[in-house]
């Protein structure tokens, strides 16, 4: 894998298997169109079961288990990325485009300092990964790393203390990329997505790195 220096706000060339070269692009909103041409949907053929030992007290194990009916999941079926800028103000937000050539093929989004994103919690020494996706056809070559890495680098920048990351038991792939990385498993809950009949089963998983 070859880099090629770069400064915030610029491009960045990486060199995949001798055999694509990605250019990353760090912009704003007007990448969103774009960025929304990435697929993001994955078969789930396995969830993490979670057992509560002791009613909780004694500590919550997540287990993996292959499911009967394999199914699906698509985020952008719930909301497009073209939708973020009527919900919330991107002016502190980083799209992240990967390209090969023209082609978009991977994408990050970071909220950092925006009022209204309850997973910010307030905070101005925290960025969220509030989103993260590659093409089925590059999956697995290391393109999502370079973003996780292009990722961190930018909410150092900001003086960010730790990039905060939700998904769900159902995301096994998700899990273990998170775990590779560095992260650390921060929350569980049970209940978060009560509210959602279609989802209500799934648990939210709410991972940390200290940067």
């Amino acid at each position: 894998m070859e880099f090629v220096p770069h400064l915030d706000g610029c491009d960045i060339v990486v060199s995949i298997d001798l055999i694509m070269t990605i250019r990353i692009q760090a912009g704003n909103a007007d990448l969103l169109p774009s960025y929304a041409a990435v697929p993001i949907a994955f078969r789930v053929d396995s969830l993490f079961r979670m057992e509560r030992v002791d009613s909780g007290l004694g500590g919550i194990v997540l287990r993996e288990e292959k499911i009967a009916s394999p199914f699906i999941k698509d985020y952008d079926a719930y909301e497009q990325p073209t939708a973020w800028p009527q919900r919330f103000n991107l002016r502190n937000w980083c799209v992240l485009l990967a390209l090969d050539g023209e082609h978009p093929v991977a994408g990050a989004t970071l909220a950092f300092d925006t009022p209204g994103v309850h997973m910010l919690a307030g905070r101005t020494d925290l960025t969220v990964l509030w989103d993260i996706r590659v093409h089925p056809d590059v999956r697995g070559k290391g393109v999502g790393t370079q973003l996780f890495t292009r990722a961190v680098e930018w909410a150092r920048t900001r003086k960010c203390c730790q990039l905060k990351i939700e998904t769900q038991n159902i995301n096994v792939p998700a899990c273990r990329f998170y775990a590779r990385q560095g992260c650390h498993l921060g929350e569980i809950n049970c209940y978060a997505y009560a509210n959602e009949p279609s989802v209500a089963d799934e648990v939210m998983l709410v991972w940390y790195l200290n940067l």
